[in-house]
């Protein structure tokens, strides 16, 4: 606490580039020292590396690392239980503490077998037990959604729930999923989601029909496989109280807002937005660096427009739609500000009672 108090006492722009080297370097050495002292596991590393604590160690010398070893190793030099935590937090919250984790590439199966003194699983458990209203996490996305379809009933008449998120396009928003909670899909999965999409986006957006397209390769109907094909034939065929289909839709026109709700399977709808995510910082990096200072200050506000309409961490927090209970998921990769806009989509989800309005709205359509 040495350290965060002479850092917060000092004047913003008072150090030079020779003066914050020596206070880090003092503040460094300290702190490596007594991790040293309190942490066997931290001290067999620093021994391993033949590490000399004696010497006044300059700041490239002091040993780096990884932030990956602490998901998978306990470099602690108090115990767990004595971690501080703010007061602030505290007086919102209630802080449970666990002992296990589930890493980001262990598999779904292995994790959630593990998983029963985790925060992924107490997260959950809480829903169960009525003592929460949602849950959010950026962890394991197949582990999340074994462990929710373990411990939640799915909503009457779904099989398979959807990870379900909103899409940003040339009107407003669409609805797509699945982003990934489901590899694969039969026609009756395909055409749960499409009835369940609708209901989000009506519960959301107040329309009295929204469109309904299925994502393919094509937009004639011989195209795609034999599971899109089905699930087009029972959309066409049937008399749908709650949504217009309009066919299929092609991956260049999703952003186009001519139709309300997408719908695909997990592998191709989690390809199609880490694609978009991907594009879209491509074009906000390379178009920055291909305009000179100028341009850039004379176009400063279309450009942050611009920017602000393609940020991903705008659009962060997506919903396991089909569940009894609400468990939202955020991009793993995302920062404050990402994780932020998910707290706000499970605020909102909350406040309007969306599951029971996804509920009301629901007609499962029978092939």
């Amino acid at each position: 606490m040495h350290f965060l108090n002479d850092l917060i006492n000092q004047n913003a722009y008072s150090l030079d580039t020779s003066s914050k080297s020596k206070f880090f370097r003092k503040h460094l050495n300290f702190l490596t020292s007594f991790h040293y002292k309190k942490s066997n596991l931290y001290k067999s590393y620093l021994n391993g590396i033949n590490y000399n604590l004696k010497q006044n160690n300059s700041l490239s010398e002091i040993p780096f690392l990884p932030v990956r070893l602490f998901k998978e190793f306990d470099f602690l030099s108090i115990k767990k239980k004595e971690i501080f935590k703010k007061k602030l937090i505290q007086n919102h919250s209630e802080i449970i503490h666990t002992e296990d984790i589930i890493l980001d590439d262990e598999s779904p199966l292995a994790g959630a077998k593990k998983s029963k003194n985790t925060s992924m699983w107490k997260a959950i458990e809480s829903l169960k037990e009525k003592k929460s209203h949602i849950s959010l996490s950026a962890g394991n996305t197949g582990a999340l959604l074994i462990i929710s379809r373990l411990l939640l009933k799915t909503i009457v008449g779904i099989s398979k729930p959807a990870l379900a998120a909103l899409w940003p396009n040339q009107n407003d928003m669409n609805v797509v999923l699945d982003l990934g909670a489901n590899i694969e899909c039969n026609e009756k999965n395909l055409t749960d989601f499409a009835c369940m999409g609708s209901a989000l986006f009506k519960s959301l957006f107040e329309s009295d029909k929204p469109k309904v397209a299925l994502l393919n390769v094509g937009l004639e109907e011989y195209k795609g496989n034999d599971i899109l094909k089905k699930t087009f034939s029972i959309l066409k065929k049937n008399k749908l109280a709650n949504f217009i289909f309009d066919g299929y839709i092609e991956g260049n026109h999703i952003m186009e807002g001519n139709v309300d709700v997408i719908v695909t399977d997990g592998f191709t709808g989690n390809i199609a937005l880490k694609t978009a995510e991907g594009t879209a910082n491509f074009i906000s990096k390379n178009l920055k660096d291909s305009l000179s200072k100028l341009s850039i200050l004379f176009s400063y506000n279309s450009l942050k427009k611009f920017k602000n309409k393609l940020d991903p961490r705008k659009y962060n927090g997506a919903i396991f739609l089909g569940l009894q209970s609400p468990v939202v998921k955020s991009h793993g990769s995302t920062d404050s500000i990402g994780f932020a806009n998910s707290i706000n989509v499970c605020n909102k989800i909350v406040k309007a009672n969306l599951i029971e309005k996804i509920e009301s709205n629901l007609i499962t359509v029978d092939d």
